[in-house]
């Protein structure tokens, strides 16, 4: 005869293999998320390593039979270092590591030919190799590539006889470098763009998930909210590295200058962009305090944050289709307009600051279509 099962027991065995089996869901979803994570930024710096590679077999085979150089170590070095540490503004990087290998090189090699090899060598070598460095005004990515390269020239090739061979392939590697980053920029002329129109597109999304949790009351999706305003920073920086290599490169190359308005006029939305993000999340803050003291904003600003978002998502498309959103204007306008009709004799704290938040986001965005900040805000009418 078998023994009943003790009270609750299968209920606690089912539950425990619900939690289990959610865990485990949750994992694997997370997993999935992190592989796509790293497949993406491989992506992103597919056309990068592909280029330092190609610099680098590149360098090592014009060391071999331009200069005739049976082992040219320091071409394919010095090329992977100028282009694998400079993937935001990579110009002024590119001179800066060229210079520090440069005179890494020179120095290592004269100190092999005068004094050898050796623990206090190695160290006195270092310390001048810097100090020169310092001394012509570099900053601190030229100064740690002008001793790292010193103490490789002193440690793995102390071949006083080798001396001007390997400053010739260090100058040659700097140089097929600086015409990769010139010619083939990692940053084409409009990425910034792109980057600017992604920056937009994901305010837009943010403030409609603004407006679904303010018209929902979730709290969950509220908090949500704040998070992704919050982790808009990430795309701004990235929009200012490439806006800055983008400038450097209309500057210096040949190819590219015929892009310079373009770039300039991409480069200058960078601070009102900032602004705005920075209004954004002061307004998810407040959208995420206002679900969750359950205070109500009324339906018709929650309409107007929408039509913000409606405006972004506009400017976005226009920056997508290579166009400065200039034609956006008439609609900031006009939103601009309806948030000065709403009544404020009787508003709470929370719509309150959703409005004023709302209205300096328009000022932000008339911006990006090319006003100044003063007649940007002319364009936004006073409060009745």
């Amino acid at each position: 005869m078998m023994r009943p099962k003790p009270s609750g027991i299968g209920e606690t065995f089912h539950e425990f293999s619900l939690r289990a089996f959610d865990l485990s869901e949750r994992a694997g979803r997370a997993g999935l998320d992190s592989n796509r994570r790293r497949v993406q930024r491989w992506r992103e710096h597919l056309f990068m390593m592909s280029q330092i590679a190609i610099a680098a077999g590149l360098a090592w085979f014009l060391g071999q039979h331009l200069l005739g150089h049976q082992l040219p170590f320091f071409a394919a070095v010095a090329a992977i270092i100028c282009l694998g540490l400079s993937f935001g503004q990579r110009i002024s990087r590119v001179v800066q590591v060229a210079v520090g290998v440069f005179v890494g090189v020179f120095v290592g090699d004269l100190f092999v030919a005068l004094v050898g090899t050796g623990a206090w060598q190695i160290s006195l070598v270092v310390f001048v190799a810097m100090s020169i460095a310092i001394w012509v005004g570099a900053k601190i990515l030229m100064v740690n590539q002008a001793g790292i390269q010193a103490a490789t020239v002193v440690t793995l090739f102390p071949n006083p006889d080798e001396g001007v061979s390997r400053w010739l392939d260090a100058l040659l590697g700097c140089a097929i470098a600086l015409v990769f980053a010139l010619v083939a920029p990692t940053s084409p002329v409009q990425k910034p763009r792109m980057k600017a129109a992604q920056v937009l597109y994901e305010a837009a999304e943010t403030l409609y998930a603004a407006t679904a949790a303010l018209r929902s009351g979730d709290e969950n999706a509220a908090d949500e909210v704040l998070a992704r305003a919050r982790s808009t920073e990430g795309k701004l920086r990235a929009l200012s590295e490439a806006s800055s290599e983008g400038i450097a490169l209309v500057r210096y190359s040949p190819l590219m200058r015929q892009h310079r308005d373009h770039v300039q006029a991409v480069a200058e939305i960078v601070a009102p962009l900032d602004r705005m993000l920075r209004n954004l999340r002061v307004l998810a803050r407040r959208v995420s305090v206002a679900v969750w003291r359950q205070d109500p904003v009324p339906a018709p600003v929650v309409a107007l944050v929408d039509q913000t978002a409606g405006v972004m998502e506009f400017c976005a498309s226009e920056l997508y289709a290579r166009r400065m959103p200039e034609r956006a204007r008439p609609r900031i306008t006009a939103v601009a307009d309806a948030t000065s009709q709403i009544d404020v004799s009787d508003l709470t704290l929370s719509t309150a600051v959703i409005i004023a938040q709302t209205r300096s986001i328009l000022v932000d965005l008339l911006e990006l279509t090319g006003l100044s900040y003063a007649d940007a805000r002319e364009q936004v009418p006073d409060m009745h």
